[in-house]
């Protein structure tokens, strides 16, 4: 059964990494070197930000505040 799960979890990090490539891929065409930089950084801020909300702790906050 864990053998299986593996295989799974490969085979979406594979589609996850060709959806990936293919998206930088086509901003590089379409936009040029620059572009397609500011894109998967685009990408990148999002996801955190995306990220930081779902795990978003306020008691680790109050701590700044003293």
């Amino acid at each position: 059964m864990f053998f299986l799960k593996a295989v799974g979890v490969i085979v979406a990090i594979g589609i996850g990494g060709i959806i990936l490539f293919s998206l930088i891929g086509m901003a590089w065409y379409a936009w040029g070197a620059l572009g397609s930089l500011l894109f998967f950084f685009l990408l990148l801020i999002g996801g955190g930000w995306l990220y930081d909300r779902s795990h978003n702790n306020k008691s680790g906050y109050d701590d700044l505040s003293a």
